[in-house]
């Protein structure tokens, strides 16, 4: 079933009413786990790698944008708040009820808005922001890295100053990671994102304090880069980033379980237990691969051809 531009506005606009509650106010991993991901991330760049973006001062800076997105969540920017806090997120079991997804994101809420047409008695627990669009903003800020090194290439070959492009790059990488790092969070890709809600045969905890517990607190009192390095694993080409991105994000979702019964066996309170502390080190080694190995990809995809243009609006539904 097709929504007809005019009811996708309407339902857009309704949306847009939706309590500030159906949102998670949940933030991965904390300042800690996102700057650790950036900075490791960057720092294991290959030569291949522009030696601007590897310099002293963009690790820095990209370490220190690994929690921007999270400082533009606060209640003295109320709209921002509201406007992004769903990219932070994407609740797996939800999403799969419209597999496979498209591309992109207007594409996706159509979807979604079909699919409540269909069966209007999901209309809460299907509206867009409540699963998120964890995907769709990583996918995003991706391609803007991906053309902001295009612009490198083409001034660096025309002999012209590249420095402004080279900040633009450095911001891109550094905000791409705090959605990548997001991504290696189990509980940014799952329903039961802040204790079990609904049939729960293996007693897991129904607290409100285990997201916070697991990323902020646990990570800070015992991760270091050097802990959650050793798990970092060899440049990894990406062909096709969006299947691939789904795939880590797959990997990610199975580990949902995990984080509960690792709770129940007190792994996150104090110094934690050997499987617990291994567990999150894997974790956040693996957001630092991804962030890793998605920049390499867009510096070797922006040497690419870019396709023709004069029928990019013939393909668009003006209607």
């Amino acid at each position: 079933m097709t929504l007809h531009r005019s009811a996708l506005l309407r339902s857009l606009a309704a949306l847009c009413l939706l309590p500030v509650l159906t949102v998670p106010a949940c933030y991965a991993w904390g300042k800690d786990g996102h700057k650790m991901i950036n900075h490791l991330a960057v720092t294991s760049l290959p030569p291949s790698i522009p030696a601007f973006l590897r310099s002293p001062a963009a690790v820095d800076e990209i370490t220190y944008l690994g929690p921007e997105p999270d400082r533009w969540r606060s209640p003295a920017e109320p709209e921002l708040d509201a406007m992004q806090a769903p990219d932070h997120y994407i609740d797996m079991e939800l999403a799969d009820r419209i597999a496979p997804l498209p591309r992109e994101r207007y594409q996706y809420i159509a979807k979604l808005y079909a699919y409540i047409e269909a069966h209007p008695d999901q209309a809460r627990e299907m509206q867009p922001t409540h699963i998120g669009f964890q995907p769709y903003i990583s996918e995003e800020v991706w391609e803007r890295l991906k053309s902001a090194m295009r612009d490198y290439r083409q001034l660096k070959a025309a002999g012209k100053d590249t420095m402004p492009v080279q900040q633009a790059i450095i911001f891109y990488a550094g905000w791409l990671g705090h959605y990548v790092a997001d991504g290696s969070q189990p509980l940014h890709t799952t329903i039961e994102y802040n204790g079990w809600v609904g049939p729960n045969p293996n007693h897991y905890t129904t607290s409100h304090h285990i997201h916070s517990q697991f990323e902020s607190e646990f990570v800070h009192d015992n991760m270091t880069n050097a802990e959650v390095r050793q798990y970092m694993k060899p440049v990894e080409p990406i062909g096709d980033e969006w299947t691939q991105y789904w795939d880590y994000l797959n990997t990610t979702h199975a580990d949902v379980d995990e984080v509960y019964q690792l709770w129940n066996e007190h792994g996150f309170e104090g110094k934690g237990t050997a499987e617990s502390r291994k567990f999150t080190a894997e974790r956040l080694a693996a957001g630092a691969d991804e962030l890793r190995n998605l920049i390499v990809a867009a510096w070797v995809k922006s040497a690419e051809p870019v396709p023709e243009w004069h029928d990019h609006y013939d393909k668009k539904d003006k209607k």
